[in-house]
């Protein structure tokens, strides 16, 4: 008998080689970052937790919102972000923000690029946006009626954009 959990089907696709990286600075939540973890076991993207936590790795809330699949997250953990950035020296890194200027979509994405989420309540700090300023990225809404998307929904949608690119152009022989 099939288990309830597995997939019926395997759907054709590229992985990237290195993965790609989700960042998460200071989260705050812990539903969100376990339904973050549970995104990227299923794309095989790392991910990395930076800076004060606003929960315990041990948090109930955590661990149910990422389910069965903590067993498959490669989570990196950082003190800092200088010792983040130093980890992952060499590597293309995004931030998103709702400062963002140009829409994530308009990025080519690369396998070992660093997609950087910030905290719930205040996003990334200003001095790293500021430093980074070219590679500050937004996601297109209707500003008068949402401040901003939820951190899970976000990075769901620009790791699929950059898995999706990836994929296309490997199709495509790129």
């Amino acid at each position: 008998m099939m288990n309830v959990h597995e997939r019926k089907h395997a759907l054709p696709f590229a992985w990237p080689a290195p993965p790609l990286n989700v960042a998460l600075v200071e989260p705050e939540i812990p539903p969100n970052t376990g339904n973050i973890a549970r995104l990227c076991a299923a794309t095989g993207a790392t991910l990395h937790l930076v800076g004060r936590l606003g929960f315990r790795l041990t948090s109930a809330q955590l661990r149910r919102a990422g389910l069965d699949y903590w067993d498959s997250v490669d989570l990196v953990r950082h003190d800092s972000i200088p010792a983040f950035a130093e980890a992952l020296a060499g590597r293309r890194f995004f931030y998103y923000s709702t400062r963002g200027r140009a829409s994530y979509a308009s990025v080519v994405y690369e396998p070992g690029d660093v997609l950087v989420f910030g905290g719930e309540s205040g996003g990334l700090p200003d001095a790293l946006l500021d430093a980074n300023e070219p590679n500050v990225l937004g996601i297109p809404i209707l500003t008068e009626r949402v401040r901003s998307l939820n951190l899970a929904t976000a990075a769901g949608i620009v790791l699929y954009e950059a898995l999706r690119q990836i994929d296309l152009r490997s199709a495509s022989g790129v």
